[in-house]
């Protein structure tokens, strides 16, 4: 009887990504802005990841979910609001980007 097996087998190389460029960082602001421009909150919502999280600018309540998000959106697009990025810092990391600034 076997107790345990043991393989010399090495696993497949596990699979990296490409990466994303600085500009396609800066392009996902404009997909973001585009959705604001539809008025239509399913529509920016859509741009929240599955476990996205959204520290709204006009409310205490932060949303962490799809449904919490497009319902502050629901109110939030009726101010007809436009973002302008100012100043973008973009940082690429395997798997992850972050676009901070103004």
């Amino acid at each position: 009887k076997i107790a345990h097996h043991h393989s010399s087998i090495m696993p497949e190389r596990i699979a990296i990504a490409t990466a994303i460029t600085e500009d396609e960082v800066r392009g996902l602001f404009s997909l973001w802005n585009d959705a604001l421009a539809t008025e239509d909150s399913s529509k920016v919502a859509d741009r929240y990841a599955k476990a996205g999280v959204l520290l709204p600018t006009v409310s205490d309540i932060p949303r962490t979910d799809y449904d919490s998000i497009k319902d502050y959106f629901d109110s939030f697009l009726l101010k007809k609001p436009q973002g302008e990025i100012l100043e973008s810092n973009v940082i690429v990391g395997t798997n992850w980007c972050q676009d901070a600034g103004i």
